[in-house]
């Protein structure tokens, strides 16, 4: 357990919360489940700054890194984000040759090149990217378990970030890199003060509900998609977008979440493009209410594959 003061925003008992309950439901079985390990150093360098991969790991952050960071730095803390970087990694090989599959941690989109930000160690999405790219396997047993063909390795990777918080390190890791687009859908006056330019942003106003948000999705979405011909999907499932977020400033209910994962879903399905599912964002009181939010994300997402479950690479 990664040990954080208490009173502590970050909610990480959501991860083996969500776990347990998807399990229970019957939504994954435990076959489906796989524990990640460490990334491997390797992974993160071909994403991030080594002298910042270094700072990292050795726990030499300065308290200004820190304070950024907003968890207090551990050893722990640094081996489950490796962990979940591990995680997106392979649920994105599984993606390219399953269709669906997904990461039950991950999603950490405010991790630049050079710093950790808002709760985000490493980038997880920017390290899988690189790592399909490089087409090749050096992670171990377990990352192997789910090869990337030379002829899957993604090429124009399309990056839907539906957290209520823009993707700012995702957007600045690829703002010049036309080959991966990235659509942000967040909340104009939340974190981050200072925002990034995306390939397309879309500002939602304080306490846009349902009708007017999945209005927005109707509009963008499926251009953005049909504009970039993408060959993988990482969708950023936040659901901190649900009204009863302590973070988000948002009104959608929990039929709204579920229509929006819906939606997309189907516009992938309708254009056969493979999706790799990362968790981000979810601080809801009661904890139940986003554990029960990003539950339907995996239910939707499962409903989604043509031939079975999905294939998860979970971790927690």
């Amino acid at each position: 357990m990664v040990p954080l003061p208490e009173g502590h925003p970050f909610p990480m008992e959501k991860y083996r919360a969500l776990r347990e309950l998807l399990l229970v439901e019957g939504v994954l079985s435990p076959a489906e489940v796989r524990r990640s390990a460490p990334a491997p150093v390797d992974w993160l360098l071909r994403a991030h700054d080594p002298a910042y991969v270094e700072r990292m790991l050795a726990g030499a952050l300065p308290p200004d890194e820190v304070r950024r960071l907003g968890l207090p730095w551990s050893e722990a803390l640094v081996a489950r984000a490796r962990a979940a970087v591990f995680g997106t990694v392979l649920a994105a090989r599984a993606a390219l040759v399953h269709g669906v599959a997904g990461n039950l941690a991950g999603g950490t989109h405010h991790a630049f090149f050079d710093r950790g930000e808002g709760y985000c160690l490493f980038n997880d999405v920017a390290v899988a990217i690189a790592v399909l790219r490089a087409g090749d396997d050096d992670g171990g047993d377990d990352a192997a378990a789910e090869p990337t063909p030379a002829a899957l390795v993604a090429r124009r990777p399309f990056v839907l970030d539906l957290d209520v918080h823009q993707g700012n390190g995702t957007a600045a890791m690829f703002a010049r890199d036309p080959s991966v687009f990235t659509l942000s859908i967040h909340s104009r006056t939340n974190y981050p003060l200072r925002k990034e330019t995306s390939t397309l942003d879309v500002e939602l106003e304080d306490g846009t509900g349902d009708d007017a948000y999945l209005a927005l999705l109707d509009e963008h979405v499926p251009a953005a998609l049909d504009r970039h011909a993408p060959d993988l999907v990482f969708y950023q499932a936040g659901v901190d977008t649900h009204a009863s977020d302590r973070l988000g400033r948002l009104a959608l209910t929990h039929a709204g979440l579920a229509e929006r994962d819906r939606r997309v879903f189907a516009w992938l399905s309708a254009r056969a493009l493979p999706v790799a599912v990362t968790l981000g964002g979810g601080y809801g009181r009661p904890l139940a209410d986003t554990v029960r939010a990003h539950a339907g994300t995996w239910r939707a997402a499962r409903a989604a594959r043509a031939a079975g479950p999905p294939v998860p690479a979970g971790s927690w």
